[in-house]
């Protein structure tokens, strides 16, 4: 069992009165971590009831709010209780059945589970304002990846693991750059079973997100085009080329792009600007959310991790679970002279610009589009991310420090 940080924030929900709603891509391990959740409410004397909505027994409980409260009263009886449903995407206007649910004032909670496709097809963010708890759930994050294989004997002293066996984080590290955080992938014993579950993975992606759930007619193009954004990988977002590569009309292919995020395939990022004669505005860039499916949709499940775009990659979703929520945002700065900085870091007024090397640097140094950035904009921190050089400098008054990418996940401070 790959122990789940997310649990205690699930569990702190099942306090809160709103309907806790559990998205993320699929097969990323919701459904086990409900499971594990509802064994240790039983264990406790609470009273659960569990629906899978993928199982014909348990929709036919969800012709009605009436005719499903009938049930759960059947079950559990008509004190506190905590209610899972899980696949609720497979609930037609699912959005306004929980509306219903809520708006009964039940004397249970309802704790419920649902792929990215959820979100489209349902409209359940506006179907439930101020009635919905909602969490993000991604794949197995690479502390939890680490944990898992070194069997949580470091756990509790994770710097000094990482500062002690450099070689076997860096094996640790690759394998994890490789394969990615599906939980079923860390857990196979062999590359053809991981490649495999890969395959699993993305043709359910298509079969029941793509083409089921969201009435996407042409579904080869759409994988198509996420074999395109593997390919160009760290590259702007040209709208018009992609969609004369892929074979659409350019509105059909922003449908596609926005659909690949909402299902948790890849993340968007915009440009950070203040000048708009001198940077480029319109053109994003973008990350996949787990860098075995990058790589599965590459075909590269079996060479080696060696690629400065996947480590960049890498250290997006680490960023992006630190530093991307509220007011918090993440962009990247390029202007038309080419110069660029990897990642623009948002924290409150201030600005942190982000570099990235996949390098074990011995020496602090600058590149030019870094120094340029610091020179324009005057930032208070600046961070460069690479192997192993842990120092700090002070350039034109910006504190500047060089960390080993694994202080980006053990350090509050950053």
């Amino acid at each position: 069992m790959i122990k789940r940080e997310i649990k205690d924030k699930i569990v702190k929900s099942l306090k809160l009165k709103e309907i806790t709603i559990i998205t993320g891509a699929r097969q990323i391990g919701k459904t086990t971590l409900v499971k594990e959740i509802i064994k240790d409410l039983n264990k406790k004397g609470k009273r659960t009831l569990y629906f899978n909505l993928d199982v014909e027994e348990d929709s036919e409980h969800f012709d009605s709010q009436a005719k499903l409260f009938n049930k759960i009263r059947l079950e559990v009886g008509s004190d506190r209780a905590y209610v899972f449903i899980d696949e609720i995407q497979q609930k037609e206007n699912a959005g306004r059945f929980l509306k219903g649910i809520y708006d009964m004032d039940l004397p249970y909670k309802f704790i419920v589970t649902g792929s990215g496709s959820l979100v489209l097809k349902e409209r359940i963010s506006e179907a439930l304002t101020g009635r919905k708890y909602l969490i993000q759930m991604s794949s197995v994050s690479f502390l939890e990846f680490l944990n898992h294989k070194t069997n949580y004997k470091y756990q509790d002293r994770l710097s000094l693991f990482f500062e002690t066996e450099g070689q076997k984080t860096e094996l640790l590290l690759n394998e994890y750059l490789v394969f990615g955080g599906y939980p079923a992938v860390v857990t196979a014993d062999t590359i053809s079973r991981k490649q495999e579950i890969m395959n699993e993975v993305f043709t359910s992606v298509i079969t029941k997100d793509i083409s089921y759930l969201l009435n996407v007619r042409q579904p080869d193009k759409f994988i198509k085009l996420i074999q395109l954004l593997a390919v160009q990988q760290g590259g702007l977002l040209n709208y018009s080329q992609l969609a004369q590569d892929v074979g659409l009309k350019l509105e059909t292919l922003k449908t596609y792009l926005w659909y690949a995020e909402q299902i948790f395939i890849i993340t968007i990022v915009k440009p950070y600007f203040t000048n708009l004669k001198k940077e480029i505005t319109k053109s994003p860039t973008f990350y996949f959310n787990d860098t075995g499916m990058l790589n599965f949709v590459k075909n590269k499940l079996v060479t080696s991790p060696h690629d400065g775009f996947l480590f960049q990659n890498f250290v997006y979703l680490i960023l992006k679970e630190k530093f991307d929520n509220g007011l918090a945002r993440i962009n990247y700065w390029r202007t038309k002279d080419k110069a660029e900085v990897d990642f623009i870091l948002h924290a409150g007024q201030d600005v942190i610009p982000v570099e990235v090397k996949y390098k074990k640097m011995k020496q602090p140094v600058l590149s030019r589009s870094y120094q340029s950035f610091l020179k324009k904009y005057a930032p208070a921190k600046g961070i460069v991310v690479n192997m192993e050089l842990d120092e700090t400098v002070v350039i034109n008054g910006t504190q500047v420090f060089f960390l080993p990418f694994w202080k980006l996940l053990v350090s509050d401070e950053i």
